[in-house]
């Protein structure tokens, strides 16, 4: 009989003996994780035992990587998997760490809610309480802040977080409150912005959130960005990167010059109404931009050359104002109808 497949996706894979990231097609199923170089590749480039296995998430190995969490078989091998964004790390990680867990106790996976990190109240979820925390109406605001000739756009300070958990009574005090915020810090959903909460991040063993006025923070997947002089390689933004992030993840994308297709992280965002993409194995640059402002975007069964490339199905098309035409292909039917429907959105409220 064949393992139940639980899910599957793309993710950034580390090289084995290489130290080259590169994008691949992960399933994981009851028994193991099998990675694919392309979606339609029929035997996997390699499979994953999970029986024995560890996981660590986040796991902090590489500086310049955020969203890495590592799988250490039994064997002591360390495979580091890079997601698109937190809550797409936090799906993989939840039903990773699941399928151990029941292949310790020889049972059958099913998904339940685990405990996270540090040591929490049992009915703490982090990742339902940052979605909370994000909510535009009733979350944390994110501000613009001016510290030390820089100006913080997107961030909030270490004590409106800790004061906003108290008064949603999500913690009874402000120290209990600080343990909530440092679980969110440790597992990656707030990131430090400015020089001093870095440096409690960062200061000892383990990491700590400040309670403070001048420790400034921001949500993992939020349009943070920071003006003027930086001493940690902070960049001035355009101002098409100013809007909100509506969603995000990775998605095949056609070249417009050699026609072929490679897997691209997407963010689009609103207001204004741009879709940036990247090569998600490398850094925070963008590869291009598509200004959706009056375009069109539909679903399309055929795609010139895409079975070329042993692309078919979940194509999807958008054609720019200036008649520009991109194609993209997601993973699934369901994927697909999420991305038109929030391009569509996006599209005709943005300026």
């Amino acid at each position: 009989m064949e393992p139940q497949q639980i899910r599957e996706g793309y993710l950034v894979k580390k090289g084995t003996l290489l130290n080259s990231w590169k994008a691949v097609w992960v399933v994981l199923s009851e028994d193991g994780l099998e990675f694919y170089k392309k979606k339609t590749d029929r035997s996997p480039k390699g499979m994953i035992p999970l029986k024995g296995a560890v996981l660590l998430s986040p796991c902090q190995d590489f500086a310049k990587r955020m969203l890495v969490f590592k799988i250490t078989t039994e064997r002591k091998q360390d495979h580091f998997f890079q997601a698109s964004h937190v809550e797409e790390r936090e799906f993989w990680v939840k039903d990773i760490k699941r399928v151990i867990t029941c292949l310790a106790g020889g049972r059958k996976f099913a998904r339940k809610s685990t405990r996270r990190s540090i040591r929490l109240p049992d009915q703490v979820n982090l990742t339902e309480l940052y979605t909370l925390m994000k909510d535009q109406d009733d979350g944390v605001k994110e501000l613009k802040l001016e510290q030390e000739s820089r100006v913080f756009n997107h961030c909030f300070t270490g004590a409106t977080v800790v004061e906003w958990l108290i008064s949603k009574e999500k913690a009874r005090n402000r120290p209990e409150a600080l343990m909530l915020a440092t679980g969110l810090l440790n597992e990656g959903f707030l990131q430090p912005a400015g020089d001093q909460s870095k440096e409690g991040a960062q200061s000892g063993e383990q990491t700590v959130f400040l309670d403070e006025t001048m420790a400034l923070y921001y949500f993992a997947d939020s349009g943070f960005f920071c003006e003027g002089y930086s001493s940690d390689e902070d960049v001035l933004l355009k101002e098409e990167f100013r809007g909100n992030i509506i969603k995000q993840g990775c998605l095949l994308k056609q070249g417009h010059k050699r026609k072929n297709w490679k897997v691209r992280k997407f963010v689009l965002r609103d207001d204004p109404a741009f879709m940036h993409y990247y090569d998600p194995t490398k850094g925070d640059d963008p590869l291009g931009s598509i200004h959706l402002r009056g375009s069109v975007v539909t679903a399309v069964e055929y795609v010139p050359d895409a079975k070329k490339y042993d692309v078919d199905g979940n194509l999807f098309e958008i054609i720019t104002s200036d008649e520009t035409q991109h194609f993209l292909q997601a993973a699934n039917a369901e994927e697909r109808k999420e991305w038109i429907t929030a391009i569509q959105a996006v599209s005709k409220s943005g300026k």
